[in-house]
């Protein structure tokens, strides 16, 4: 059977191949949005850049969740193929994580609506966590082949939590997470570099996603100052520069890189660059070193500039229908 042109896709089709993948799009506005916010008390940035974000990250949340409890009701067999993918089951958790992260970008906006965003986001991801777990443990259909870093989002996701959690008053259900996250961090890592080291490399659709080995580190920094009262000691150290060695080593891989073709994947260069950009940013603001101060501004351009362009592909794809192809 030909694959059908995308021009002439029908709206229905549209929507039964509509991937889960895309909610990572909100998890890198989410990102850029924190990154703004961020700037405005390190680099006298404009707050209302990070306002206007906030509020286009919480329409695309919204939107994108409704479409696909809209694919839920009418293409229920697809979604639960998605949600018993070895892959596209990793995705489902990036909707809790951006329950998180736009719970931490209205602590100072509306710190009511920030508890309810957290506490809803902390106990969906919470229950996906253990859900994927127990499919990992109990598994009959996972290979090698099917480890990829996407792997880490459903787990590692833990570390996002205490960032407003801390600020809730939910401190040891912050430590909960980050020890969760951490720890699992650890694991997932050796198991990803055993899959890319000593097996096929990763298919050229999933090589972005080798750019959320940079979010553990560097989300673990930003969450374990806020567990350590804002002090930089030298664990916090430990994981900004292995967020920051994790950073160079990818941006030597840019010829690589610059040579793939558009997939929705490519939404995985977001989220991670943002959290390294907040990082550099809080290292400026306890050191006050003028290196980090360049390269928070580096960053900050980097990931602005990668989100953009980012925006303006997936709207192509969508228009075109490129984006609701079958796998």
């Amino acid at each position: 059977m030909t694959e059908q042109p995308s021009s002439t896709l029908s709206a229905p089709q549209r929507l039964q191949h509509f991937p889960i993948a895309l909610i990572a799009m909100v998890m890198g506005l989410g990102g850029l949005t924190l990154s703004w916010q961020k700037a405005a008390y390190t680099l006298g940035m404009s707050p209302l850049v990070g306002q206007i974000l906030l509020v286009v990250t919480a329409c695309v949340l919204l939107m994108i969740t409704s479409i696909y409890l809209l694919k839920t009701m009418r293409f229920s067999s697809e979604v639960m193929d998605e949600f018993n993918h070895p892959i596209k089951i990793s995705f489902f958790p990036a909707f809790s994580i951006s329950l998180l992260l736009i719970a931490t970008a209205t602590l100072e906006l509306s710190p009511g609506l920030s508890r309810y965003l957290w506490i809803s986001g902390a106990i969906i991801h919470l229950l996906l966590t253990l859900h994927v777990m127990t499919q990992w443990i109990h598994h009959s259909r996972f290979k090698v082949q099917h480890s990829t870093p996407a792997w880490f989002i459903p787990v590692v996701g833990n570390i996002v939590a205490p960032i407003a959690g801390v600020q809730h008053g939910y401190t040891e259900a912050s430590w909960f997470f980050f020890s969760i996250g951490l720890l699992y961090w650890l694991v997932l890592k050796t198991l990803i570099f055993n899959r890319v080291l000593f097996h096929d490399p990763l298919p050229e659709k999933m090589l972005p996603t080798l750019f959320i080995m940079i979010a553990p580190p560097a989300v673990g920094f930003v969450s374990y100052l806020q567990l350590n009262q804002g002090v930089v000691d030298s664990f916090a150290r430990i994981l900004y520069y292995s967020a920051m060695f994790i950073t160079l080593l990818l941006f030597t891989q840019l010829p690589r890189f610059s040579r793939i073709r558009f997939f929705i994947s490519w939404w995985a260069y977001s989220f991670p660059l943002a959290a390294f950009c907040i990082a550099t940013q809080i290292m400026l603001m306890k050191t006050g070193s003028e290196f980090f101060l360049l390269l928070s501004w580096l960053s900050l351009i980097v990931v602005t500039f990668v989100v953009c362009l980012l925006l303006l592909k997936t709207l192509r794809a969508i228009t075109s229908g490129a984006l609701f192809q079958p796998d």
